[in-house]
């Protein structure tokens, strides 16, 4: 699975109604909640704001909403579209105004079915990998090796405590942990503490 790297826009017009479609980066159906209550604030003019989402590592929690359009004609077509391109933790919210031009059942479908395909071109993707925290204790000479070797494994959210001596704390890519032991090993030679949780994504 993919996912999402930042918020892409796009829009389309259809028999004079615009519907513009933005794709956010979430992690949590809590999130997508909060999220389509933003957008229906910030498009308070428009006529509907649908939304759909594919949520979690393995993209199996689903969110949708028709917002008052007649039932499965828009939120369930814009889903269809997420779970079958392969991008998780993504929502699409989809702005609509009413162009004057009654599309019916099968023209609504379409529509936010393109609208969702539209914005799918425009966005930037990555790979979904699993992350391990982990927690060093070491003394001042070796912090500088170290925090080379934590950079050179893609260590995220990186945090460091200064005392008596040093506590760092990130986030590794789980295929990078094995590297990271042995490097951590062949550097420090037994006088670093190492701690590992596996798998926080």
């Amino acid at each position: 699975m993919k996912r999402l790297k930042k918020i892409a826009k796009a829009e389309i017009i259809v028999k004079k109604s615009r519907f513009i479609s933005i794709a956010y980066p979430v992690s949590s159906l809590e999130e997508v909640k909060t999220k389509v209550n933003e957008t229906k604030k910030e498009y308070s003019d428009s006529t509907h704001v649908v939304h759909a989402a594919v949520v979690g590592k393995s993209g199996t929690l689903y969110s949708s909403s028709d917002d008052r359009e007649p039932k499965n004609t828009a939120g369930r077509p814009a889903l269809e579209v997420l779970k079958g391109s392969g991008i998780t933790n993504i929502l699409v919210c989809i702005i609509r105004y009413f162009g004057g031009t009654l599309l019916g059942t099968g023209g609504l479908v379409k529509a936010y079915g393109d609208s969702t395909k539209e914005v799918l071109k425009t966005v930037e993707t990555e790979e979904m990998v699993d992350y391990s925290h982990i927690t060093l204790k070491l003394q001042y000479d070796l912090y500088t090796p170290i925090k080379q070797i934590l950079e050179k494994n893609s260590t995220t959210n990186i945090k460091e405590e200064f005392g008596v001596g040093v506590k760092i704390e990130g986030d590794i890519p789980s295929p990078n942990v094995n590297i990271l032991k042995k490097e951590v090993g062949d550097s420090a030679q037994g006088r670093i503490q190492l701690d590992i949780d596996s798998s926080i994504s």
